[in-house]
């Protein structure tokens, strides 16, 4: 009889007989293991490949889009002024509006105590160092610098004065084309302020915002959306007059 045939055999009775049910034979069975042949003193414990885990890339994994910061320079006194209050206003709005904002970050030398609880309790986190806005895009952000001072703007884009960080950054402030005439001016300190401004233009996308009513006129004119996307490294070069 086969192997097969012993697992369940028949044989066929008579009319006063029972059915007699003949079970296969035991026998060891193969264990197929897992376990490698490896000696105990060769296993070691597992560890990735890489130490440190990249947030933007737990985003990915999970279905999430990393967001950018949102840094604004230069707002003012929301205490004192209706402008600034008009500007934080839209800041808070696009926040609630785009999903893509994260955190807001204000600095501001001249915000008081009561101001920066004022906008901590509006989500808000108020900066403690004075970069000058020197800060760096090593990821991208927006930075909201409504009505600045040309040398803030011309400070982050130096601080920034790469390609893969221009790259980064999305900035809502004065035109770009306000500067122009400076380039006429001989001065030398007025030219150092603008220099990075003025040689960002030929490479920077700008798109100018109309403003929807006269009561926000003075808060928002002659203020546009800069994207920047240098291709080549000779953009970057810098003349002097």
């Amino acid at each position: 009889m086969t192997a097969s045939a012993k697992l369940l055999a028949l044989d066929k009775p008579s009319q006063n007989e029972n059915w007699t049910v003949v079970m296969p034979c035991r026998g060891k069975k193969r264990i197929h293991s897992l376990r490698h042949d490896t000696p105990e003193a060769e296993q070691q414990p597992w560890v990735p490949t890489e130490l440190e885990s990249d947030p933007e890339r737990e985003a990915k994994v999970l279905g999430f889009e990393p967001k950018m910061p949102m840094v604004m320079y230069g707002i003012g006194s929301i205490e004192s002024y209706e402008n600034p209050r008009f500007q934080l206003s839209l800041a808070i709005l696009m926040k609630r509006k785009f999903c893509w904002i994260g955190d807001i970050e204000v600095f501001d030398p001249i915000l008081s105590a009561t101001e920066s609880r004022v906008l901590e309790s509006l989500g808000c986190s108020v900066l403690s160092v004075n970069k000058q806005g020197r800060r760096r895009a090593t990821k991208p952000a927006v930075f909201y610098m409504p009505h600045c001072e040309a040398g803030l703007y011309n400070n982050l884009l130096q601080a920034n004065w790469e390609l893969e960080l221009l790259n980064h950054i999305v900035l809502f402030g004065n035109s770009f084309e306000m500067y122009e005439f400076f380039s006429e001016i001989k001065n030398s300190t007025v030219v150092e302020s603008t220099m990075h401004v003025l040689a960002a233009r030929k490479f920077a996308d700008e798109y100018v915002i109309k403003t929807a009513s006269d009561d926000y006129f003075a808060a928002f004119h002659d203020s546009s959306w800069h994207f920047f996307s240098p291709a080549l490294d000779t953009e970057l070069l810098l003349v002097k007059n």
